[in-house]
């Protein structure tokens, strides 16, 4: 079970988004930090298995969608979202819509259930 990320953590990973959206060079670690925290939060947050969402190399989580009730299965079936890790913090940051992410091709994905706008602007009213 993942560690539900407290909001100190959450802070940080804010700051680190806004660092790269700012141009500042982000080590590493402190990259896969703020991913890592984020996915957590959303696991926590949205419970379930019907969307997996992918931030290579650092993190890969299963979400739920309210008022979905299908489930998730390994490999690369349909309901999977991926992104790389600064478009990932910029979506969960609040700084990149979900639409915008799509029309860019900055977030592949795929299936009927695989829209997480919904879930991402909690989030960002939540950072």
């Amino acid at each position: 079970m993942r560690r539900v990320p407290d909001a100190a953590a959450l802070v940080a990973a804010g700051k680190v988004a806004a660092r790269l959206e700012a141009g500042d060079e982000v080590g590493r670690p402190e990259l896969a930090t703020a991913v890592r925290t984020t996915l957590a939060w959303l696991a926590h947050a949205h419970p379930g298995k019907l969307v997996e969402v992918r931030v290579p190399p650092f993190g890969a989580v299963q979400v739920g969608v309210p008022g979905q009730d299908s489930a998730h299965t390994r490999g690369t079936p349909p309901n999977v979202v991926e992104s790389d890790p600064r478009t990932w913090l910029a979506l969960a940051s609040g700084r990149l819509g979900w639409a915008d992410a799509l029309a860019a091709h900055r977030v592949s994905a795929s299936g009927a259930h695989a829209d997480i706008a919904g879930l991402l602007a909690a989030f960002a009213q939540d950072a």
